[in-house]
């Protein structure tokens, strides 16, 4: 986790300490909550290899990016609760790996991963800590795909530059976390969600290159109950 991650975690803590001394109150049904904070995103990539003519073992790997996002969330019962995240899209690094590793930047993409959760949150509703988990949809929408002149060298030496398409999915998304209760109207929480995420790269050259990516995202927020 980089520096700026840990700022924003002890800034979050921090905040939390200081409210503790309020009492706790109830994420219960029929209550609307939001609530702001920071998502690091770091995909865990298995990269296939570039169809040929590239060289055999051309993978690549994609870097983690940290973004804003503000989440809503209802509660359906005391204990059950639905949940969507509204963001900025993440921005990835594409680097060479396998036998191209060292080489640089292959590209970059922006990836936005909306998800909608169906919640269980253990304890009752006054409880100051509630864990949860949940299971999600998520749709994996990929734009903005910029391949390097570093891509062009590598699969079309001498000719027009290299673009790439990432095909768009749905998949599921697993959520566990914790909620801890400031006041009446304040929270905190910290969570981490897991998806399954396959794909495939189409590029310009013909070309194609699958992708296992199962990004794991972690969120430190504070929120608001109305």
């Amino acid at each position: 986790m980089n520096l700026r991650f840990n700022s924003i975690a002890k800034t979050l803590v921090a905040a939390a300490a200081l409210a503790c001394a309020a009492s706790a109150s109830a994420q219960s049904a029929g209550q609307w909550t939001a609530k702001f904070g920071f998502n690091q995103l770091t995909p865990k990539v298995e990269s296939g290899d570039i169809s040929a003519p590239a060289l055999p073992f051309t993978k690549a790997d994609v870097e983690r990016d940290i973004q804003p996002v503000v989440i809503v969330a209802y509660g359906l019962t005391d204990n059950i609760s639905l949940e969507a995240a509204l963001g900025t899209p993440y921005k990835h690094k594409i680097m060479g790996a396998g036998s191209i590793a060292g080489t640089g930047e292959l590209g970059t993409v922006e990836a936005l991963p909306p998800t909608l959760f169906a919640q269980y949150r253990f304890f009752a509703p006054t409880a100051t800590f509630r864990p949860f988990v949940g299971i999600g949809a998520t749709y994996a929408y990929f734009m903005k795909e910029t391949g390097s002149g570093k891509l062009t060298a590598l699969t079309n030496p001498g000719g027009p530059s290299t673009t790439f398409n990432i095909d768009n999915k749905f998949t599921y998304t697993a959520q566990a976390g914790v909620a801890m209760n400031i006041n009446e109207r304040w929270f905190a929480d910290f969570t981490v969600n897991k998806s399954r995420l396959r794909t495939d790269v189409h590029f310009s050259t013909g070309q194609n290159q699958h992708m296992k990516l199962d990004p794991v995202a972690v969120v430190l927020a504070v929120g608001y109950k109305f």
